[in-house]
């Protein structure tokens, strides 16, 4: 009788899992200006940069107020295609703001999130 010997397999997966690990990340946000949760003064443009490169069709974000109303804003996607930048018709009043945030990134993965700021 033969005795089975697991080693193998277990190799194998583990190589494809180490493989298949990059391929399987997703975008995310690593940095914006304003940050989140900080208290700036009214900023005239938002910056979001993001881990990965963006398909600009699919990318994009808005910036609602504390009454739920989307503020005017013209978003652009940057050489590097990980950075959107996002230029207000004027400067944001006091308050609380929210930003909701779309990204599809060039492996087909689409990823939403979003943070808050306020504007003293």
């Amino acid at each position: 009788m033969r005795s089975f010997n697991p080693a193998p397999f277990i190799a194998v997966a583990a190589v494809v899992a180490f493989a298949a690990g990059p391929a399987a990340a997703h975008a995310r946000l690593v940095s914006a200006t304003p940050a989140p949760d900080s208290t700036v003064a009214a900023p005239r443009t938002l910056t979001l940069t993001f881990s990965e490169r963006s398909v600009p069709a699919f990318s994009g974000f808005d910036v609602v107020n504390a009454a739920g109303e989307k503020i005017a804003i013209r978003t652009s996607v940057a050489e590097d295609g990980r950075t959107l930048t996002g230029a207000l018709a004027r400067p944001l009043a006091a308050g609380a703001y929210r930003v909701d945030w779309r990204i599809a990134s060039s492996d087909g993965h689409r990823m939403t999130g979003s943070y808050t700021f306020t504007v003293r």
